[in-house]
């Protein structure tokens, strides 16, 4: 029985004073630079800076269905009296040199606007996924959106092809949240939307009730229309969204109460004045019946001869609509 290591040599390996070959990966820097550095780059995204309001751009998602005229003026009548108190956060402008981009802070941004004052801010690097979460979970921890803004961020975040999990946790909510939220914001276009304005008194279930009366086309049409008179824009956020719902409910009413009272049918009788066939004009069409019953065989005979019959009234039609032109 051959014992462990019997059949192997191990010649220690001679040892060479020759220095290890140099990496070519660059050692990280270390020690005072180092560090002086990283706290130089965190002190700047940090820093609150006074920035020109004429160099800031919108990006990101529409998450203001509109700014209330009313929230508004108290926001600019503060900044008047204290200052800014709160900074916005801004990006360097992916695209052109020296000018910014609004990450959150669109209110302050308009007031400081208005004020022909310049804006205080963080400035920091985000990427357009960074953007949009930092826009969200800012907007969510301050507890000032709607649902309904809530939900249109959602729907345009789901536009932009965002997972489900991004869209959650830039509202801080769960993914079944996230699902409810879509089945509105997906309702309702955005453009619609601005008309109507954040509602704040307006939850869950008043909106998917007026998406389903959206699904009568003649609702959502009556209501468009109503948008566009003088007076819609004149009351609230919230007293808008009852006026179109009460809109998209009379136009969904009409239509039903239209629906259940066809014309009555109309007697054609001979020139001795017996009836021969009934004729019923509804939405779908123009129907003609011939009762068996009395017609004496004149039922069979329209039937044999329908298609020159139809020619020839259709002709006689066409004269006289030709003769109207």
């Amino acid at each position: 029985m051959a014992r462990k290591g019997i059949l192997t040599t191990d010649t220690p390996k001679a040892k060479t004073n020759k220095p290890p070959a140099p990496s070519s990966v660059p050692t990280p820097q270390r020690g005072a630079v180092g560090a002086l550095q990283s706290s130089l780059s965190k002190l700047q995204e940090n820093a609150v800076q006074d920035i020109d309001v004429s160099l800031i751009d919108d990006a990101g998602l529409e998450d203001r269905l509109g700014l209330d005229p009313a929230a508004q003026r108290q926001l600019i009548d503060s900044i008047k009296t204290y200052g800014q108190q709160v900074p916005v956060l801004l990006r360097p402008h992916p695209k052109t040199p020296q000018r910014f981009e609004i990450v959150y802070g669109r209110r302050r941004l308009a007031a400081l606007r208005s004020l022909g004052l310049p804006v205080r801010a963080m400035i920091r690097q985000l990427d357009d996924h960074a953007l949009v979460l930092a826009q969200g979970q800012e907007n969510t921890a301050r507890q000032d959106l709607s649902f309904i803004e809530k939900a249109s961020f959602a729907a345009q975040l789901n536009a932009l092809k965002y997972e489900r999990q991004t869209i959650a946790d830039a509202l801080s909510i769960d993914l079944p949240m996230v699902s409810r939220m879509l089945k509105v914001g997906k309702s309702f276009d955005l453009e619609f939307l601005k008309l109507i304005g954040s509602a704040p008194g307006i939850g869950r279930d008043r909106w998917m009730a007026l998406a389903k009366l959206f699904e009568n086309k003649t609702a959502y049409t009556s209501v468009l229309n109503l948008t566009r008179t003088p007076d819609f824009a004149l009351g609230s956020s919230d007293d808008r969204f009852e006026a179109a719902f009460k809109r998209a409910q009379k136009a969904g009413t009409t239509r039903k109460a239209n629906a259940k009272m066809p014309d009555k049918p109309r007697a054609l009788r001979t020139t001795k004045g017996q009836a021969i066939a009934d004729i019923r004009t509804t939405s779908r069409g123009t129907t003609l019946t011939i009762p068996a019953r009395t017609a004496d065989g004149f039922d069979q005979w329209i039937n044999a001869n329908a298609e020159t019959l139809m020619a020839e009234l259709h002709a006689r039609w066409t004269d006289a609509h030709a003769e109207k032109q």
